[in-house]
């Protein structure tokens, strides 16, 4: 009887560290994973590839990682923070010099037959170093939140020449989000986004553009702590991107102005820009219901859909698994978008919290323009769905924030607890 009990505690003590832990976040994880390992076998069962065992590696390797990270105080990394800030945008810096070039974009850097991707784990990085800056700080001014941007917009910046589009625009619903649960005016964040949309409005309409001109005005009239210099000033800035738009345009790269405009009108370049997203819609589309068995898929095993293992893995599963299957996959990320903000709002204190929401942020708003370009509501950007789409710095990236969030979930007290 003594050594029974000796080794239930043995037990116990073992597992005493995540007993707040949340294993519905770990187990969701972790079987989209595994998921994601099949449909990648799926569409490569005819090519002799071993992606889909280079996947679960990654992620056995990601997961292992997360453990760790989830027994760790993290509150050492507000010591931290910039520390992690420097080496990120050194990192971004080292593609630059030492990168390596592939699909029109030096986002890579070779150690060892490993290409590490930066850009990847900057989204980690920048979450860490956000969540520091805002914690302390009940309402932020707009002194503060401005440096935040400021700060933000180096590795921003600095993935955005590489160019690596979809990276840059997870950089900004990450800071979106993060500013929004830190207690920015949502009339700030409005205006923050306000150019980009004069920039689209003024090609489409010009008296939608004059209203919304207006409207940028009012906001900034309301919630900006100067109201004349604030208004004049968002004014100001929406009449010039209105009309500064084109030279944005130029900027972007030709397959990048490919992929918007074959977003708008696929069926204009079937054969070229629009021919992922219509493979795409059809291969689901063919899916119905029940979807034509695994391993069975016509678009998807014949390859008509290009980079099927990554940016298109959701059209394999529609056209294999059917409604039911997309219906499946999306109820999965519903309970990991739960116990993230269930998590953020029983953390122990700002600073947890707001790492939680910054992965919320960063693994929502992926799920949301991936699933989208599959079914024709987005364009083409390049953005992988998070922990089903192949590849290895996306992956363990991911394990990296769910490492930091269950570290957070460790650490409450059980009294806040919720289940």
């Amino acid at each position: 009887m003594l050594q029974r009990i000796q080794v239930r505690n043995r037990w116990k003590s073992i597992f005493k560290p995540w007993e707040e832990a949340d294993p519905w976040l770990f187990g969701a994880c972790i079987a989209l994973t595994i998921f994601g390992g099949v449909m990648i076998r799926s569409v490569e069962i005819n090519q002799g590839l071993i992606d889909w065992w280079r996947h679960w590696v990654t992620g056995a390797v990601g997961l292992f990682l997360a453990i760790i990270i989830s027994r760790c105080r993290y509150q050492i990394l507000l010591e931290w923070k910039w520390p992690i800030y420097i080496l990120i945008n050194l990192s971004l810096i080292a593609v630059r010099f030492i990168g390596t070039t592939g699909l029109g974009a030096q986002r890579w850097i070779n150690i060892g037959g490993f290409y590490l991707q930066p850009s990847e784990f900057a989204k980690v990085g920048m979450i860490i170093t956000l969540a520091a800056l805002l914690h302390d700080k009940t309402v932020p001014t707009v002194g503060n939140m401005l440096r935040m941007l400021a700060i933000m917009a180096v590795p921003w910046g600095l993935i955005f020449a590489e160019p690596n589009l979809g990276t840059s625009l997870v950089f900004g619903a990450i800071t979106m989000g993060m500013f929004y649960w830190g207690n920015v005016n949502p009339g700030w964040l409005i205006l923050l986004f306000s150019p980009l949309i004069s920039v689209l409005l003024n090609n489409l309409s010009t008296p939608i553009w004059v209203a919304w001109v207006v409207v940028a005005g009012i906001i900034a009239w309301r919630t900006l702590p100067w109201p004349w210099l604030g208004t004049f000033g968002a004014v100001l800035v929406n009449v010039v991107s209105g009309h500064l738009g084109h030279i944005f345009w130029n900027v972007l790269k030709d397959y990048q102005k490919m992929r918007l405009t074959g977003f708008l009108n696929p069926e204009k370049d079937p054969l070229g820009s629009g021919y992922h997203l219509i493979q795409s819609r059809i291969a689901i589309g063919a899916g119905e219901l029940k979807g034509r068995g695994l391993f069975q898929g016509t678009q998807t095993q014949l390859n008509f859909i290009p980079e099927q293992h990554t940016d298109f893995i959701f059209s394999a599963i529609g056209e294999e698994l059917g409604f039911i299957g997309c219906i499946g996959v999306l109820l999965v990320f519903w309970i990991i978008c739960f116990r993230l903000v269930t998590i953020a709002q029983t953390a122990n204190d700002n600073f947890g919290s707001l790492l939680a929401i910054g992965v919320l942020s960063m693994l929502i708003f992926q799920v949301f323009v991936n699933i989208g370009m599959n079914i024709g509501l987005a364009p083409v950007t390049g953005i992988p769905l998070p922990f089903l789409s192949y590849g290895n710095a996306s992956l363990l990236s991911n394990f990296l924030g769910l490492g930091l969030v269950e570290a957070v979930a460790s650490q409450r007290q059980r009294k806040k607890r919720w289940n």
